[in-house]
This record gives structure tokens, C-alpha cells and sequence, in this order.
């Protein structure tokens, strides 16, 4: 149930894979820079005297999504959860180390839907783990409805596959590599209340019609699948600042996600995160309409929103025209700490949209 959800006091995100890499563009109080995270532990140079940046060991941008959420409530021991593994066996990995990211820690992961761009990386993360039986075992949180095979019909008939993702782990591969396999279909708490992952989104906006050229392979052929309807979205309620939404790559619209975690929560929305599904074609004309309901229909307004992923390059200069700092270029290794003030609780205004 939804009242299962904890307020938390300390929100830590590190972006483990994304599209983007975004050194120096100025960021908001809280977020942080990969370069300025590495140059405390840079090696000193011998000639100059100075720390010197060894970028093999900076993290690589991939087409897919990862971020690390740790959670904290009082004194209690921070909660980390892993939220999509990126495309492939070597991003993630790299870019673990590079962030110095002790994989045991993490206690479970959430993929957000069965797209390999989401799941590519599981395996590979679930084989960092140290096999000793001191480690904390990893629960992998899935939806229940994994396809056989996904393909992508490009426009403009939408009819005919040009090319297949590549497979999905399976739920034997998934517990052969040590993870501990969940299926929820259901919204539910995880990581000691304190994350929300929601069931199906419920498609109530207009414009937000699904993805027209997926496709899904069943009893042996391709059929039309627009609508992704596995996808799932994480919820983190901030103490004194409200929901920060994780939506990897919504295939349901972002729209559909926050109007859902409004109804769900009566909270507002303090930070969107992740692919917002607008690049391309296809996509275009719902800009103008996401844009307005982020920015001007929705009350309070989003602090930030930081469009990653699938977003495309016209949303996000839509998305800063209308928030200006709002909208920040987060990318894989920034890292953003959100402090609660329970103190705050009782400014919040409850959310509407118009």
C-alpha cells in the first residue's frame, strides 16, 4: 500500500549509466560534478606537482539508464537500491568503479520495465558481488510480464520490424548469476519503506498514446505493442521537500507518471528524474503539451526535472525555456544529495494541475 511509504530524511543519487556526460555546465546547490568527485583521489604528478585526471577511469556514457539511491531515515543505516542496470556487460561495471561504488551494498535492484537498454547490464552487476555468504544477498525486483523477444517497427507504416532488442535476462539467469528474483505487477515499498515502485500506470492523458512502432514477439510472430505496459516508475517522498519520481524511459508518458504519483500520494513533486520518451519524430508534438503541464498546469511546480535517457535534444531546450535552472543537464557520474527538513513539513502545499 501506498501509506507504506516512509518519508526520508537524506535522498543520494549517483548516475551510473545515461546517454549524457556533462563535466561543466553549472549545476544546482546539491549536485556534483564526476570531474571535482575524482581529483581528491588523483594521483599527484610528478612533473607538475599537482593531482593529475586519469580519465580511463572516468565513467563512459551508454544509450540506457542506472542511478544508485540510497536512502536514509534518522540514525538508521542508509538504504541502497539500483534502479536499471544501463544497455550492456560494460558500462555499468566501468562506471561502478569509477564512482567507487561497493556493489555489496546494494541490497536490490528494480528494473523499471524489460527493455535490454534498462536490463543489458543485471548479470554483469549481480557477478561484481562477492560470492562469500557475508554478503547481503540481492534482491532483483522485475515485473512478472517479461516478453520473448522485443523489435522496433520504424515509421512511417509502423508495421514491419527492423531489428530486435537483445533479450531480456531470464529469471533462471537472473538467480544463476545470484540474484534473488521478486515479480510484482503491484505498487509496493522496498528498501525499508522508503522506495515506491509503482504497479501499471494508468493512461489517462490524451496525448501520451504509447510507443507506435513497438513491438512484441508472441506465439511465434510479431504483434503490436504501443503501450509497455511493465513498465514501472520509483517514488522517494523527501521530508520538507516532497516526491522525487524516477521514470527511466516513460513509455507510459510523463505526464501519466506524475498525474499517478499525485493521486497516489497527494505529495508534491520535488524532482523528475530520467528518459522522458520525446526524442524523435514521433514524439515531437507532445513536447508543447509536456512542457506546459510540467511548467505551467501542475501546482507546485516541479523544483527540477532532469530530463536524461530517451528525453531528445528539443525537449530539453523546451524544458529550460520554460524552468530556466529548474531544468538541470544532470548526466552519468553527477552525483545529488536532497536534504529533508522535517521542520519544513508543513509549508508544503498540496498538489493540483489545472
Amino acid at each position: 500500500m501506498a501509506s507504506s511509504l516512509r518519508r526520508v530524511d537524506k535522498l543520494t543519487i549517483t548516475f551510473l549509466v545515461d546517454n549524457n556526460i556533462e563535466w561543466m555546465t553549472k549545476l544546482p546547490p546539491g549536485f556534483t560534478h564526476e570531474l571535482m568527485q575524482h581529483v581528491p583521489h588523483s594521483k599527484v604528478d610528478e612533473l607538475t606537482g599537482v593531482p593529475t585526471l586519469d580519465f580511463d577511469h572516468f565513467c563512459c556514457g551508454a544509450h540506457g539508464f542506472a542511478a544508485l539511491i540510497e536512502t536514509s531515515v534518522g540514525n538508521e543505516p542508509p538504504e541502497l537500491t539500483l534502479f536499471d542496470t544501463g544497455p550492456d556487460t560494460l558500462s555499468l561495471p566501468r562506471n561502478i568503479r569509477a564512482m567507487e561504488v561497493g556493489p555489496d551494498r546494494i541490497t536490490r535492484v528494480i528494473t523499471s520495465h524489460w527493455h535490454s537498454d534498462h536490463t543489458g547490464g543485471l548479470l554483469a552487476f549481480l557477478r561484481l558481488r562477492s560470492p562469500s555468504s557475508n554478503s547481503s544477498p540481492c534482491i532483483v525486483d522485475v515485473h512478472p510480464d517479461r516478453p520473448d523477444a522485443r523489435g522496433i517497427a520504424p515509421g512511417p507504416t509502423f508495421d514491419k520490424v527492423a531489428c530486435a532488442l537483445p533479450r531480456d535476462p531470464t529469471l533462471v539467469e537472473i538467480a544463476e548469476a545470484g540474484g534473488t528474483v521478486e515479480q510484482h505487477a503491484e505498487g509496493h515499498a522496498v528498501a525499508g519503506g522508503t522506495v515506491w515502485v509503482s504497479g501499471e500506470i494508468p493512461r489517462v492523458t490524451e496525448f501520451e498514446a504509447g510507443l507506435r512502432g513497438g513491438m512484441r514477439f508472441k506465439d511465434g510472430k510479431w504483434v503490436h505493442e504501443p503501450h509497455i505496459m511493465d513498465e514501472r516508475y520509483a517514488a522517494i517522498d523527501v521530508a520538507g521537500r516532497g516526491l522525487v519520481l524516477f521514470s527511466s524511459c516513460s513509455h507510459a508518458g510523463i505526464v501519466n507518471v506524475v498525474k499517478d504519483a499525485v493521486t497516489t500520494f497527494k505529495r508534491p513533486v520535488h524532482m523528475i528524474v530520467g528518459g522522458l520518451h520525446l526524442a524523435g519524430p514521433e514524439f515531437a508534438l507532445r513536447i508543447p503539451q509536456t512542457v506546459d503541464f510540467l511548467a505551467d498546469r501542475l501546482r507546485p511546480s516541479p523544483t527540477y526535472i532532469l530530463p536524461m535517457h530517451c528525453t531528445g535534444f528539443q525537449a530539453k531546450i523546451a524544458l529550460e525555456k520554460a524552468l530556466g535552472e529548474g531544468c538541470v543537464p544532470a548526466g552519468v557520474g553527477h552525483k545529488v544529495n536532497i536534504v529533508g527538513s522535517r521542520t519544513d513539513e508543513e509549508m508544503l502545499f498540496a498538489p493540483v494541475w489545472t
